[in-house]
């Protein structure tokens, strides 16, 4: 049902936790993963570069381990949007992404309120 699996990656501490859904998910359709970092040049005070490439090289690792295939990709721009675009370029079949992260411009609107209001394919939201 689910070929591939959108999987956006940011600085959390929940990141491995949704990660574990999308590793589960992935087994039982056998589909594939794309994990997706979205770098924001206008914030450079929450872009840590060494949290996520540390966070995507140990979920690249614990999917592979599981013998699903993953590629990597690195973004610029606002999250919610660049994650909507790599979802319909892409065509994924699911978006599986945590709730933590904010988007902290001026209305407080959570990421994944945005995806799940443009997505072009279903999401998941691991609490």
């Amino acid at each position: 049902m689910f070929k591939t699996i959108l999987l956006p990656i940011d600085q959390s501490r929940e990141a491995i936790e949704t990660a574990n859904k999308a590793i589960e998910l992935a087994k039982n359709h056998k589909s594939n993963i794309i994990m997706l970092s979205v770098i924001q040049p206008e914030r450079a005070e929450v872009n840590n570069s060494e949290v996520v490439t540390s966070l995507l090289h140990k979920a690249r690792t614990k999917i592979e381990e599981e013998g699903i295939h993953c590629d990597v990709l690195e973004k610029e721009g606002k999250p919610a949007f660049v994650i909507c675009d790599v979802a319909d370029e892409l065509n994924v079949d699911l978006i599986v992404m945590g709730t933590r992260g904010l988007n902290l411009e001026e209305d407080q609107e959570s990421t994944a309120a945005r995806v799940i209001q443009l997505a072009p394919c279903p999401v998941m939201v691991v609490p």
